[in-house]
């Protein structure tokens, strides 16, 4: 199901608005340009540009629906507009075959005069079409980190184990020294003593002599 259009229609009911999107569909594509309100301009852009693109397609059958929708009134009595859909056929699709879309231009031109609504005019885009080049952004490759710390940070890393392994020895030979030193201490504390006995002897013999 189409989903209900949100706000006040174009006239007063549906299909008023959508007699009025014919006539100015018709008039479009018959006079290249004309001058409405911006709200009416709004909405009749996408009602033609989807006959444009059935008219690009080609076939039969959008041939038929385009002609279902453009025509004329002649004294009060509404008939298919052929001319209007044999140009919007050929001459339009052909001027708008290598363009992807666009097919219209809006341009405000004021408020009118007595109401102050806000004019516009709707147009074909009659420039040929020139697409320009693409320019792909190239992304910049993501910067490495440099070999040489990591080298330098590894073999920093041996070094560092070498120093403590080496550093361990020592630390462990410190208690035998202490060892020895405290031996050491007493047999030079025994020496003196000897000397000073052998130095006192001498004299306790003398008196005897005496």
């Amino acid at each position: 199901m189409p989903t209900p259009k949100k706000g006040p229609r174009l006239g007063g009911s549906p299909a008023h608005q959508r007699l009025m999107l014919r006539n100015l569909a018709t008039a479009l594509f018959e006079h290249g340009s004309i001058t409405t309100t911006e709200t009416r301009a709004r909405m009749l852009r996408p009602y033609a540009e989807k006959l444009i693109t059935k008219a690009k397609k080609g076939g039969l059958h959008n041939r038929r629906q385009i002609e279902a929708v453009l025509y004329t009134k002649d004294l009060g009595v509404p008939r298919r507009d052929n001319t209007v859909a044999h140009r919007l056929s050929t001459e339009i699709a052909e001027m708008f075959a290598d363009r992807p879309g666009g097919y219209t231009r809006i341009t405000k031109i004021g408020p009118r005069k007595g109401d102050n609504a806000p004019m516009a005019v709707i147009e074909l885009v009659t420039e040929p079409y020139a697409p320009k080049p693409s320019q792909a952004k190239k992304k910049a490759p993501a910067e490495k980190p440099a070999p040489a710390p990591v080298e330098e940070s590894v073999e920093e890393a041996p070094e560092a184990a070498e120093e403590t392994v080496e550093e361990a020895p020592e630390a462990e030979a410190t208690p035998e020294a202490e060892a020895a030193e405290v031996e050491e201490a007493p047999a030079a504390e025994a020496e003196g003593d000897a000397e000073v006995a052998a130095a006192a002897e001498p004299a306790e013999d003398e008196p005897k002599d005496a």
